[in-house]
């Protein structure tokens, strides 16, 4: 059987990536299609021995770079894939994978991570942090997303069923689609975080820094709290905003190798993690390390951390709930090997035993 998997762009090796690489283990002989591939050479052993096939934008003027300029002709790309010899086609989607041509006798399953989300739910944050909310360039933007939601739409039909990556990621896709997932958490290599029972008188939050991931706040919250200690670990574009507002007792390290990154998760007091995301594994690798997580109460970080085993939450985003949420956990005991038996719930073996079921019995529909 010829397997094809689409995936939207390769550039870096973050949660997606992380997601198609135990795929690929589980379907060795898959072809990859996708948008453009720029990922670095460092990141690509994961995609040995499989053919890639990317599209027109890969050649297209400061592609590299600026492959997400290129939004409004990606629908056009991705639809420019010729798939007519594949049986099984398997879209790992964000923004327009699962928008490939297929025909009746074929079977396309897609591994939802969420409905383009800068043209849904959450289009007026997106604008609004990109600075195009209003003038010339926000109309046009407005209209780019109101074409790309039509068409997001349309290619929905095209799916036969869909897998989503949390419950909350579930829900969305009924909003927009109006279709029913099954939800198989994404895989979180939980193995490479091994327990550590000693903590150490500092938190840790790590990302990368853009408005969403709400670093910011966190920052702020602490700055406001010079009795605690903090440690960033991540760079972004908003990296000098957010060191402005560092207070003696905050700590910005910047990009740091993973050696650096785990070793910190296993001796902080807790990992806080600020961001409405649609499931997130840094929350899961730190409670793999023993870790309790103090995060915001919405989207997947509600079904990966369990409320007073291995973390806690607050309700909005903002310095004062945060702060609240600090005292509180300050107050409470965490057992470490609780914490850890948590997260290997999420492990990347459950992935490959669950994807695996689903997928043979579709195949034998």
């Amino acid at each position: 059987m010829k397997i094809a998997i689409i995936h939207d762009w390769l550039t870096v090796y973050a949660g997606a990536e992380k997601t198609l690489e135990p795929m690929l283990k589980l379907y060795p002989q898959a072809d990859i299609f996708t948008i453009v591939d720029f990922l670095p050479q460092k990141d690509r052993k994961f995609l040995t021995g499989h053919k890639i096939t990317t599209s027109f934008i890969q050649n297209l003027p400061f592609a590299q770079s600026k492959y997400r300029n290129y939004l409004p002709l990606m629908p056009l790309a991705i639809e420019q894939f010729d798939l007519s010899s594949y049986s099984l086609v398997i879209s790992s989607s964000h923004a327009v994978a699962k928008g490939v041509i297929t025909g009746p006798d074929q079977k396309h399953i897609c591994l939802c991570y969420s409905p383009i989300r800068y043209a849904w739910d959450l289009q007026h944050q997106y604008l609004r942090e990109s600075g195009l909310d209003k003038g010339l360039k926000g109309w046009m933007a407005r209209s780019m997303l109101h074409k790309i939601r039509l068409w997001d739409l349309r290619t929905a039909n095209g799916v036969d069923d869909f897998i989503a990556i949390s419950d909350f990621i579930a829900r969305r896709i009924w909003k927009v689609y109006r279709r029913e997932s099954v939800v198989i958490y994404p895989p979180v290599d939980v193995e490479a975080f091994k327990l550590h029972e000693n903590k150490e008188d500092f938190y840790l939050t790590a990302s990368r820094m853009v408005p969403y991931k709400k670093i910011d706040l966190i920052v702020e919250a602490f700055s406001a709290m010079p009795d605690k200690k903090l440690i960033v670990i991540g760079d972004g574009p908003d990296f000098e905003k957010i060191r402005a507002y560092a207070g003696s007792n905050v700590t910005l390290m910047g990009y740091q190798s993973f050696e650096v990154l785990r070793d910190h998760m296993q001796r902080a007091r807790a990992f806080v993690f600020a961001a409405e995301e649609d499931f997130g594994i840094a929350p899961v690798e730190a409670q793999a390390c023993g870790t309790p997580v103090i995060a915001f109460g919405k989207g997947g970080a509600l079904e990966t951390v369990a409320d007073g085993v291995s973390g806690l939450f607050f309700d909005t985003q903002s310095v004062e709930s945060l702060c609240e949420a600090l005292g509180r956990f300050e107050t409470m005991k965490f057992n470490p090997t609780d914490i850890s038996i948590h997260a290997r719930k999420f492990s990347e073996e459950r992935f490959l035993v669950q994807m695996k079921s689903f997928l043979q019995e579709k195949l034998e529909k």
